[in-house]
Protein backbone atom coordinates (compact mmCIF):
# COMPACT_ATOMS: atom_id res chain seq x y z
CA UNK A 1 0.00 0.00 0.00
CA UNK A 2 1.63 3.40 -0.87
CA UNK A 3 0.58 6.86 -0.36
CA UNK A 4 -0.19 7.15 -3.59
CA UNK A 5 -2.86 4.83 -3.92
CA UNK A 6 -4.13 6.21 -0.99
CA UNK A 7 -4.28 9.53 -2.18
CA UNK A 8 -6.31 8.04 -5.29
CA UNK A 9 -8.62 6.42 -2.86
CA UNK A 10 -9.30 9.59 -1.23
CA UNK A 11 -10.20 11.83 -4.11
CA UNK A 12 -12.89 8.80 -5.32
CA UNK A 13 -14.13 8.72 -2.29
CA UNK A 14 -14.93 12.41 -2.08
CA UNK A 15 -15.89 12.94 -5.69
CA UNK A 16 -18.06 9.38 -5.73
CA UNK A 17 -16.88 9.96 -9.50
CA UNK A 18 -14.21 7.84 -11.45
CA UNK A 19 -14.02 10.63 -14.48
CA UNK A 20 -13.62 13.62 -11.85
CA UNK A 21 -11.73 12.27 -9.23
CA UNK A 22 -9.10 11.17 -12.53
CA UNK A 23 -9.18 14.83 -13.48
CA UNK A 24 -9.11 16.44 -10.13
CA UNK A 25 -5.66 14.45 -9.83
CA UNK A 26 -4.36 14.59 -13.41
CA UNK A 27 -4.38 11.00 -13.86
CA UNK A 28 -6.10 9.09 -16.58
CA UNK A 29 -9.11 7.22 -15.56
CA UNK A 30 -7.75 3.88 -16.79
CA UNK A 31 -4.50 4.21 -14.48
CA UNK A 32 -7.00 4.82 -11.46
CA UNK A 33 -9.23 2.35 -12.09
CA UNK A 34 -5.96 -0.31 -11.95
CA UNK A 35 -4.52 1.85 -8.41
CA UNK A 36 -7.82 1.52 -6.81
CA UNK A 37 -8.26 -2.34 -7.94
CA UNK A 38 -4.38 -2.80 -6.52
CA UNK A 39 -5.35 -0.92 -3.11
CA UNK A 40 -8.61 -2.99 -2.95
CA UNK A 41 -6.16 -6.28 -3.22
CA UNK A 42 -3.75 -4.83 -0.90
CA UNK A 43 -5.98 -4.30 1.87
CA UNK A 44 -8.21 -7.19 1.37
CA UNK A 45 -11.25 -5.85 1.42
CA UNK A 46 -14.09 -4.35 -1.22
CA UNK A 47 -13.75 -0.36 -0.37
CA UNK A 48 -15.61 0.61 -3.60
CA UNK A 49 -19.26 -0.43 -4.93
CA UNK A 50 -19.54 0.86 -8.44
CA UNK A 51 -21.59 0.44 -11.89
CA UNK A 52 -22.04 2.19 -15.22
CA UNK A 53 -23.83 5.25 -13.14
CA UNK A 54 -22.84 5.61 -9.98
CA UNK A 55 -20.05 5.24 -7.46
CA UNK A 56 -20.19 4.20 -3.71
CA UNK A 57 -18.26 3.80 -0.52
CA UNK A 58 -19.18 0.22 1.45
CA UNK A 59 -18.44 0.24 5.17
CA UNK A 60 -15.09 -0.77 4.72
CA UNK A 61 -14.38 1.66 2.61
CA UNK A 62 -16.20 4.31 4.72
CA UNK A 63 -13.95 3.49 7.52
CA UNK A 64 -10.31 2.84 5.48
CA UNK A 65 -11.58 6.83 4.40
CA UNK A 66 -10.98 8.23 7.79
CA UNK A 67 -7.45 6.08 8.51
CA UNK A 68 -6.49 6.94 5.29
CA UNK A 69 -6.85 10.79 5.43
CA UNK A 70 -5.17 11.01 8.98
CA UNK A 71 -2.40 9.08 7.29
CA UNK A 72 -1.73 11.45 4.35
CA UNK A 73 -2.36 13.97 6.45
CA UNK A 74 0.55 12.74 8.95
CA UNK A 75 2.94 11.98 6.03
CA UNK A 76 2.41 15.56 4.83
CA UNK A 77 2.83 17.22 8.65
CA UNK A 78 6.16 15.06 8.30
CA UNK A 79 7.28 16.32 5.16
CA UNK A 80 6.38 19.77 6.75
CA UNK A 81 8.42 18.90 9.84
CA UNK A 82 11.75 17.87 7.77
CA UNK A 83 11.40 20.77 5.69
CA UNK A 84 11.49 23.24 8.73
CA UNK A 85 13.86 21.33 9.99
CA UNK A 86 16.12 21.42 6.68
CA UNK A 87 15.64 25.18 6.92
CA UNK A 88 16.74 25.35 10.80
CA UNK A 89 13.35 26.27 11.82
CA UNK A 90 13.00 23.35 13.89
CA UNK A 91 14.92 21.37 16.50
CA UNK A 92 16.92 21.60 19.62
CA UNK A 93 20.27 23.28 19.95
CA UNK A 94 21.91 23.57 23.12
CA UNK A 95 24.06 26.42 23.34
CA UNK A 96 27.45 26.84 26.52
CA UNK A 97 28.09 29.96 27.82
CA UNK A 98 30.52 31.12 30.60
CA UNK A 99 29.85 32.54 33.47
CA UNK A 100 30.64 36.05 32.26
CA UNK A 101 28.70 35.52 29.03
CA UNK A 102 25.19 36.33 30.27
CA UNK A 103 26.01 39.57 31.18
CA UNK A 104 27.35 40.65 27.73
CA UNK A 105 24.60 42.44 25.93
CA UNK A 106 25.30 40.61 22.65
CA UNK A 107 24.82 37.57 24.59
CA UNK A 108 21.02 38.16 25.75
CA UNK A 109 20.68 40.10 22.43
CA UNK A 110 21.03 37.07 20.18
CA UNK A 111 19.29 34.40 22.82
CA UNK A 112 16.05 37.28 22.38
CA UNK A 113 16.04 37.64 18.31
CA UNK A 114 16.59 33.84 18.25
CA UNK A 115 13.59 32.99 20.14
CA UNK A 116 11.56 35.22 18.47
CA UNK A 117 12.91 34.41 14.50
CA UNK A 118 12.92 30.68 15.54
CA UNK A 119 10.27 29.87 18.24
CA UNK A 120 9.66 26.35 17.50
CA UNK A 121 13.34 25.59 18.13
CA UNK A 122 13.91 24.30 21.63
CA UNK A 123 17.24 25.98 23.04
CA UNK A 124 18.58 24.55 25.60
CA UNK A 125 21.59 26.59 27.70
CA UNK A 126 24.16 25.36 29.88
CA UNK A 127 26.94 27.48 32.02
CA UNK A 128 30.25 25.57 31.93
CA UNK A 129 33.53 26.69 31.98
CA UNK A 130 35.59 27.27 28.86
CA UNK A 131 37.21 23.78 28.64
CA UNK A 132 34.25 21.89 29.84
CA UNK A 133 32.43 23.39 26.73
CA UNK A 134 35.19 22.28 24.56
CA UNK A 135 34.95 18.70 25.20
CA UNK A 136 30.88 19.57 25.36
CA UNK A 137 31.72 20.17 21.45
CA UNK A 138 33.79 17.25 21.02
CA UNK A 139 31.63 15.01 22.60
CA UNK A 140 28.68 16.23 20.63
CA UNK A 141 26.60 17.18 23.77
CA UNK A 142 26.32 21.14 23.01
CA UNK A 143 26.31 22.36 19.57
CA UNK A 144 27.76 25.66 20.03
CA UNK A 145 29.73 27.55 22.88
CA UNK A 146 30.52 31.22 24.24
CA UNK A 147 34.27 30.51 25.33
CA UNK A 148 37.12 32.46 26.97
CA UNK A 149 40.91 31.71 25.73
CA UNK A 150 41.47 28.56 27.05
CA UNK A 151 44.43 27.39 29.12
CA UNK A 152 45.40 24.49 26.94
CA UNK A 153 45.42 24.78 23.29
CA UNK A 154 42.09 24.71 20.84
CA UNK A 155 41.34 21.06 19.08
CA UNK A 156 41.64 21.29 15.46
CA UNK A 157 38.16 20.17 15.24
CA UNK A 158 36.98 23.15 16.72
CA UNK A 159 36.43 26.39 15.02
CA UNK A 160 36.43 29.76 17.15
CA UNK A 161 34.89 33.46 15.85
CA UNK A 162 36.41 36.39 18.18
CA UNK A 163 32.87 38.20 19.19
CA UNK A 164 33.96 41.11 21.58
CA UNK A 165 37.23 42.12 23.53
CA UNK A 166 36.41 42.41 27.39
CA UNK A 167 38.92 44.06 29.61
CA UNK A 168 39.72 42.67 32.88
CA UNK A 169 38.61 44.83 35.91
CA UNK A 170 39.87 44.35 39.96
CA UNK A 171 37.43 43.67 42.05
CA UNK A 172 37.68 44.50 45.62
CA UNK A 173 36.14 45.70 48.83
CA UNK A 174 34.50 48.76 48.95
CA UNK A 175 36.86 49.93 52.07
CA UNK A 176 39.91 48.55 50.14
CA UNK A 177 42.95 51.15 50.64
CA UNK A 178 42.81 50.60 46.57
CA UNK A 179 39.61 51.29 46.25
CA UNK A 180 40.12 55.13 46.38
CA UNK A 181 42.52 54.66 43.39
CA UNK A 182 40.29 55.10 39.77
CA UNK A 183 42.99 52.80 37.85
CA UNK A 184 45.21 50.27 39.33
CA UNK A 185 48.38 48.00 38.22
CA UNK A 186 48.90 44.38 38.74
CA UNK A 187 52.40 44.87 40.15
CA UNK A 188 49.88 47.05 43.31
CA UNK A 189 48.22 43.73 43.72
CA UNK A 190 51.11 41.26 44.89
CA UNK A 191 50.58 41.44 48.66
CA UNK A 192 47.02 40.71 48.38
CA UNK A 193 45.08 37.78 49.20
CA UNK A 194 43.00 36.27 45.85
CA UNK A 195 39.50 34.36 45.77
CA UNK A 196 39.29 32.26 42.27
CA UNK A 197 37.94 29.41 40.67
CA UNK A 198 39.55 26.16 41.21
CA UNK A 199 42.50 25.24 39.36
CA UNK A 200 40.40 22.54 38.04
CA UNK A 201 37.71 24.29 37.08
CA UNK A 202 38.38 24.45 33.45
CA UNK A 203 38.45 28.31 32.73
CA UNK A 204 40.35 30.18 31.19
CA UNK A 205 40.84 33.12 33.49
CA UNK A 206 42.19 31.25 36.06
CA UNK A 207 46.28 30.75 33.95
CA UNK A 208 45.50 33.81 32.80
CA UNK A 209 45.49 35.66 36.06
CA UNK A 210 48.69 33.65 37.19
CA UNK A 211 50.52 34.51 33.78
CA UNK A 212 49.32 38.64 34.82
CA UNK A 213 51.15 38.20 38.32
CA UNK A 214 54.35 36.52 36.91
CA UNK A 215 54.74 39.17 34.21
CA UNK A 216 53.76 41.78 36.99
CA UNK A 217 57.00 39.98 39.46
CA UNK A 218 54.79 37.91 41.81
CA UNK A 219 52.70 34.51 42.30
CA UNK A 220 49.05 35.53 43.54
CA UNK A 221 48.28 34.08 46.74
CA UNK A 222 44.98 32.01 46.76
CA UNK A 223 43.55 32.19 50.13
CA UNK A 224 40.10 30.54 48.91
CA UNK A 225 38.04 29.51 45.78
CA UNK A 226 35.03 28.88 44.60
CA UNK A 227 33.08 27.77 41.67
CA UNK A 228 30.56 30.27 41.13
CA UNK A 229 31.02 33.74 40.18
CA UNK A 230 28.36 35.37 42.36
CA UNK A 231 30.25 33.51 45.30
CA UNK A 232 33.63 35.24 44.39
CA UNK A 233 31.89 37.69 44.13
CA UNK A 234 30.15 37.70 47.55
CA UNK A 235 33.16 36.51 49.21
CA UNK A 236 35.35 39.92 47.91
CA UNK A 237 32.55 41.79 49.40
CA UNK A 238 33.12 40.09 52.53
CA UNK A 239 36.97 40.79 52.73
CA UNK A 240 38.37 37.16 52.08
CA UNK A 241 40.56 38.70 49.00
CA UNK A 242 40.12 40.26 46.06
CA UNK A 243 40.34 38.52 42.33
CA UNK A 244 39.76 39.68 38.52
CA UNK A 245 37.28 39.07 36.35
CA UNK A 246 36.11 40.37 33.06
CA UNK A 247 34.61 43.86 32.79
CA UNK A 248 31.17 42.52 32.39
CA UNK A 249 30.48 41.44 35.84
CA UNK A 250 30.62 45.01 36.57
CA UNK A 251 26.72 44.84 36.41
CA UNK A 252 26.31 42.55 39.23
CA UNK A 253 26.09 45.76 42.06
CA UNK A 254 26.91 43.75 45.17
CA UNK A 255 26.81 46.39 48.12
CA UNK A 256 30.34 46.43 49.42
CA UNK A 257 31.95 45.77 46.09
CA UNK A 258 34.23 47.67 44.14
CA UNK A 259 35.56 47.29 40.70
CA UNK A 260 39.12 49.28 39.26
CA UNK A 261 40.11 48.65 35.83
CA UNK A 262 43.77 47.65 35.14
CA UNK A 263 46.72 49.89 33.17
CA UNK A 264 48.22 46.65 32.19
CA UNK A 265 48.08 46.11 28.40
CA UNK A 266 47.40 42.46 28.95
CA UNK A 267 44.97 42.54 30.90
CA UNK A 268 41.68 41.48 28.31
CA UNK A 269 40.45 38.87 27.54
CA UNK A 270 38.36 37.67 24.55
CA UNK A 271 34.44 36.09 24.15
CA UNK A 272 34.42 33.69 21.64
CA UNK A 273 31.98 31.61 19.43
CA UNK A 274 33.19 27.81 19.45
CA UNK A 275 31.26 25.49 17.19
CA UNK A 276 32.47 22.27 15.34
CA UNK A 277 34.94 22.78 12.50
CA UNK A 278 32.68 20.47 10.08
CA UNK A 279 29.90 22.02 8.31
CA UNK A 280 27.32 23.30 10.23
CA UNK A 281 23.70 21.82 10.36
CA UNK A 282 20.92 23.97 9.60
CA UNK A 283 20.16 25.02 13.32
CA UNK A 284 23.12 25.80 13.96
CA UNK A 285 24.21 28.03 10.89
CA UNK A 286 21.14 30.21 11.75
CA UNK A 287 22.33 30.88 15.12
CA UNK A 288 25.62 31.66 13.86
CA UNK A 289 24.09 33.92 11.18
CA UNK A 290 21.83 36.13 13.22
CA UNK A 291 24.48 36.33 15.72
CA UNK A 292 26.57 37.46 13.47
CA UNK A 293 24.55 39.96 12.10
CA UNK A 294 23.91 41.50 15.60
CA UNK A 295 27.41 41.73 16.17
CA UNK A 296 28.17 43.66 13.40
Amino acid sequence: MELRQLRYFIAVAEELHFTRAAARLHIGQPPLSHAIAMLEQDVGARLLERSKRWVRLTEAGRLFLVDARRIVALAEQARLTAQRAERGELGELRIGFTYSTPLTPLFAAAINAYRQAYPHVTLILQELATLRQLEGLEQRSIDLGFIRPPELPIPPTIRTTALREDPLVVVLPSRHRLAARSVLAIAELADESFVMYPQGAGTGIYPQIFRLCREAGFVPRITQTANESSTIIGLVAAGSGITLLPAAFERIGLEGVSYRPLSDKGAITMLYLAQREEAAAPLVAAFVDMLLQIQS
